[in-house]
């Protein structure tokens, strides 16, 4: 029998079949559990819930409220009945089947009170999720609108089906020609990945094909920046990475701490700084994810306390807090983090660096700096405790002086002595250090530079956000943004907010439909295949793969996204908009929420007025102005990239 290329999926329900974008739960919403749909219930009372497909039962929550089915081509459905309803423990629910049985499409499965489940103030949406769509499924197709139970609501395309396939087999030819045109598997010293982009250290970078690169399927950019040779995939990096780490086998990982500074001609002050800034960012990048994801949850806790949505989470309840620990652990334990990152930044000791990190998170020290109890006292000066969790900057120079000291001991100490009088003395001399004379010093300086720019920017209101919105991304091509980054975090860090990444996230909003337009407007495959794959990407934060890939190439494009995240920047300026949490665009509307007073909406109100005018805005213009298919693409820009990046 031929193997099945597509698998019907009915609707669970009679009522209106809605794009998982359009539901009201961000972890199902953003595609986190994977791809499917949600269906609102038109009926009253209660009704019954019918099996999408045909399979065996392998899951049935304690609370009845999900059910998961495996069909025998090995798809893993979740019929998840409402949004929240766990709380509820099972009593809108009766469950028509067990686990292990076999049920056919279209049979019920289970009963489910409506009634019940409003007078809750919960959602009634029952969420049909794909789980395993990442191994499994090429693409979902989605019949949207009112719809019958048991009819069918979406095709889901199995991998390997149709034309075009995406399997290991692509990535393993787009890594063979990558290894070919950057000289090959003996110019490699190292490589590395970011969220966007391959990071070469090549032997010789004169053996690189450079143009072929740059014009291979697959490839957005090339550039090169302070030993770096960086190959821009976009958001399928992950998978060349692994492909290409598979067929260069294993690499010295202190290649790229040994590379000698590049000499860009620079003098050496310009120099210096630009190293300072490379190894701030590059300290700070591996731990913006968490700290991302973090507020994330942070805004969804604030988000679920809300009285105008009932109340749905108690801040006392044993689930909010919870929940809230996990939230702000990262930050709570930041020093530790960017310990540990700065450290592999280095090339030293990471577990040195965390331990320091540990010090200044211990909790004696913390409580110890809160009531700024004096250490000792010279002169008539104190030297007190501070308490250092949520920071960055003190973290940062503690790890530099923890490479410095370990660095002079491995030349001073008999190697009998290395393994443990090295960690030893650097533990102690270091945190000693940062506690009495650095640490004090750059929190000061840094929470005064932070609150000072978070000043200005509320007080410039609309001015200062049409300048900056309508700047900003400029300074993404010139690598000037790179200095912001770390400026934000210790924001987000040190006051919880910050209004210059409310004007930020605008213009990755902007950026994401200007390029979004040119997907729609454009008859041709490959454009509008890099321009949805793009406006995704910007839509989630990250603008590379939109900037690079096509709105600098077609300028008027880039141009159109500017005026949008103007106008978009003035609104949130206007309005005192600002963020309480590190993710911007439109994945980050959470991020908008203040934890500390959820009833506060005027920075939502700002994010939601603001994003939605420069969507309209941007997305108009490159329509009627910046975009159609008859312009000549420019060729791709060399960017600038982050200072002191090795």
């Amino acid at each position: 029998m031929a193997k099945r290329t597509d698998i019907e999926i009915l609707a669970p329900a009679t009522g209106k079949v809605l794009p998982l974008c359009e539901t009201k739960d961000e972890v199902f919403s953003a595609g986190t559990m994977g791809q499917g749909f949600g269906l609102e219930p038109s009926a009253e009372g209660e009704i019954e819930v019918v099996a999408p497909v045909s399979g065996t039962v392998m899951m049935l929550a304690d609370t009845k409220h999900a059910i998961g089915i495996q069909t025998a081509d090995g798809l893993e459905i979740l019929i998840h009945m409402g949004i929240d309803t766990v709380n509820l423990k099972g009593t809108p629910f009766t469950v028509h089947c067990e686990q292990g049985s076999t049920v056919k499409a279209g049979e019920p499965i289970a009963t489910m009170n409506l009634k019940e489940i409003e007078a809750h103030k919960l959602a009634k949406t029952i969420m049909v999720i794909v789980t395993n769509s990442a191994d499994k499924l090429e693409s979902l197709s989605l019949d949207e609108g009112e719809i019958q139970a048991g009819e069918p609501a979406a095709d889901a395309h199995l991998k390997g089906a149709g034309k075009k396939k995406k399997g290991k087999r692509d990535y393993d030819a787009l890594a063979t020609t990558i290894i070919k045109l950057v000289g090959g598997k003996e110019n490699v010293n190292n490589l590395i990945h970011c969220i966007t982009r391959l990071r070469f250290y090549l032997k010789d970078e004169s053996k690189a094909d450079t143009e072929a690169l740059k014009n291979t399927d697959g490839v957005i950019d090339v550039m090169k920046a302070s030993g770096q040779y960086q190959v821009v995939i976009g958001n399928e990096v992950t998978n060349v990475f692994d492909a290409v780490m598979k067929q260069l086998g294993p690499l010295d990982e202190d290649a790229a701490a040994a590379q000698p500074a590049e000499n860009d001609g620079k003098n050496p002050i310009s120099r210096a700084f630009g190293n300072l800034i490379g190894f701030i960012t590059g300290s700070m990048s591996p731990v913006i994810g968490v700290i991302a994801a973090s507020g994330i949850i942070k805004g969804i806790l604030a988000l679920l306390t809300l009285p105008q949505l009932g109340s749905i989470l108690s801040v006392k309840s044993t689930m909010y807090m919870t929940v809230s620990a996990m939230a702000d652990s990262a930050f709570f334990f930041l020093p530790i983090l960017v310990g540990y990152s700065a450290a592999k930044r280095l090339g030293s000791d990471p577990i040195v660096a965390a331990v320091i990190g540990g010090v200044l998170t211990y909790p004696q020290i913390i409580t110890w700096g809160k009531a700024f109890k004096t250490m000792f006292t010279v002169g008539g000066f104190h030297f007190q405790f501070l308490n250092y969790t949520y920071s960055i900057f003190p973290m940062i120079v503690a790890a530099w002086l923890a490479k410095k000291v370990g660095d002079w001991l491995k030349d001073h100490l008999p190697s009998y002595l290395q393994m443990i009088f090295n960690p030893l003395i650097t533990i102690l001399v270091v945190s000693t250090i940062t506690l009495v004379i650095t640490g004090p010093i750059i929190q000061g300086a840094a929470n005064g530079i932070a609150d000072f720019v978070n000043w200005l920017v509320q007080a410039s209101g609309w001015i200062g956000g049409l300048i900056i919105g309508g700047f900003y991304q400029l300074l993404v091509i010139f690598g000037l943004h790179w200095g912001v980054v770390p400026l934000v975090a210790q924001q987000i860090a040190q006051t919880h907010q910050s209004a210059l990444n409310a004007i930020i996230s605008v213009t990755m909003v902007s950026q994401g439909a200007a390029v979004l337009a040119v997907a729609i407007k454009s008859k041709k495959g490959n454009m509008k295949e890099l321009g949805f794959a793009a406006a995704i990407s910007a839509f989630c934060g990250v603008t590379e793969p939109a900037i690079y890939g096509i709105n600098l190439r077609y300028k008027k494009v880039f141009v159109s996204g500017l005026i949008g995240s103007a106008v978009g920047g003035l609104i949130t300026g206007l309005m005192h908009g600002t963020m309480y949490g590190f993710t911007g665009s439109l994945i980050g509307f959470s991020s908008f929420f203040n934890p500390a007073h959820p009833t506060q909406l005027t920075s939502f109100y700002a994010f939601l007025l603001s994003s939605i005018a420069a969507i309209i805005v941007s997305f108009l213009v490159t329509w009627f102005w910046g975009y159609n298919d008859n312009m000549s693409m420019g060729k791709k820009v060399e960017k600038k990239k982050r200072p002191g990046t090795k």
